[in-house]
């Protein structure tokens, strides 16, 4: 719906995009917070806590014609729903079994695309009916339902059911305090794969999100003369392949015992693909071929954090997991905007129905950095240390 808020909020490519990464400055902020407070109170009372702030700021957004308060709706949504996925990983680490940590990231990370699958074609639809206020405010409706299945489902750790729980035994019966965290949290960075897969992580999901999630679409229309709907369904098929490539990347490096082949091999031909796709002349069913590759490599991403995790000590899971989430989220959170800004500059004064039109050329120059950072994302990987699915801290 990027036309339907241009137009709206009257802003332009680069105001879209600041508008957009809004949402991952909040993340941001809130991933190490949200790591240091799932190890110290536990998932479940920030899961239901994030879901109502999520659905308040949603609510905010839908409601007002102010593209400020949009913005801090937006802000709000990002703050919120930081939470999640930390929190699915602390779950997993408690519930299920070590050797199967990588598989039930892919899976987590299937479900949360399942979400960005809805945000495609449904959306897109949705929105040309009822318009996209009113699908602000179901989406709020959603998210507090979620909320309340979280109160009503979720518990911490399977010694509160009276099962044997999966976690080591530090994790089981106590958390760390939250000064003991913050304390050991600098920590973290003082292993080298740590902050080598921190800037990785980056490459995959600031491509897949400023692609499939902003500036995809348009430029898609744009270059194919697709309908919004077609080119959201270029952009789904993308997401689908992400989606089901995650859980098989991770199954395949525990069943085999390594983090490091997969990882890179994913980085490698993500990096290729992203560079054909933005600088080949392609017709649009060797695209959507070449996308749906490149998309599937790019589900290496969630052997990140198995690897993270398997690199620092114990104690600290909750913590790794929401550090590794600042390096996913810092790549839309640049490119994003930075793409925008490109977009503005190279605007050559078109306009339809009272918004800007960007050339293809202009779009490739802004792509150009999502290959670039492709790239980066190889030679980061290349230096990591494999740790053969053990922790070796």
């Amino acid at each position: 719906m990027t036309t339907e808020l241009m137009r709206d909020f009257g802003i332009s490519a680069s105001q879209l995009g600041n508008f957009s990464a809004v949402y991952f400055y909040a993340y941001i902020a809130m991933q190490i917070p949200t790591g240091v407070l799932v190890d110290s109170w536990g998932a479940r009372r920030l899961l239901i806590g994030g879901a109502i702030a999520a659905a308040a700021g949603t609510c905010l957004f839908g409601a007002t014609n102010s593209y400020a308060v949009a913005s801090i709706g937006r802000l709000i949504v990002g703050a919120a729903t930081a939470v999640g996925w930390v929190v699915t990983l602390k779950l997993a680490t408690h519930w299920f079994p070590r050797q199967r940590f990588a598989m039930l990231s892919g899976l987590g990370l299937m479900m949360g695309n399942v979400g960005a699958l809805v945000a495609q074609v449904p959306l897109r639809v949705l929105v040309e009916q009822f318009g996209w206020r009113a699908v602000a405010f179901g989406s709020a409706g959603v998210v507090l339902a979620v909320g309340a299945a979280a109160w009503a489902v979720v518990t911490n750790d399977p010694l509160e059911r009276g099962f044997r729980s999966c976690a080591p035994v530090e994790l089981q019966r106590a958390h760390l305090t939250i000064g003991q965290l913050l304390r050991e949290f600098p920590t973290i960075f003082t292993y080298r794969n740590t902050w080598l897969i921190f800037l990785a992580q980056g490459g995959f999901v600031g491509a897949m999100l400023s692609f499939t999630g902003l500036w995809g679409p348009t430029y898609l229309r744009q270059r194919f003369t697709l309908t919004p709907t077609e080119a959201a369904a270029v952009c789904s098929v993308m997401i689908v392949c992400w989606a089901v490539a995650s859980p098989i990347a991770g199954y395949l490096s525990d069943t085999i015992g390594r983090r490091k082949p997969i990882y890179l091999g994913g980085a490698l031909v993500s990096a290729a693909g992203w560079s054909t796709l933005f600088f080949a002349p392609l017709p649009l069913a060797a695209f959507t071929v070449v996308a749906a590759i490149t998309s599937f490599a790019c589900g290496a991403v969630v052997l990140g954090f198995a690897f993270a995790k398997e690199s620092v000590p114990v104690q600290l899971l909750g913590t790794i997991s929401g550090a590794i989430n600042v390096g996913n989220m810092l790549g839309p959170t640049i490119l994003q905007p930075a793409i925008g800004r490109v977009l503005d500059q190279r605007w050559a004064g078109a306009m339809s129905n009272g918004v800007r039109v960007y050339s293809v050329d202009a779009f490739q120059a802004g792509f150009a950095m999502i290959a670039v950072w492709s790239v980066l994302t190889c030679v980061l990987i290349a230096c990591t240390r494999e740790t053969r699915c053990r922790p070796t801290v």
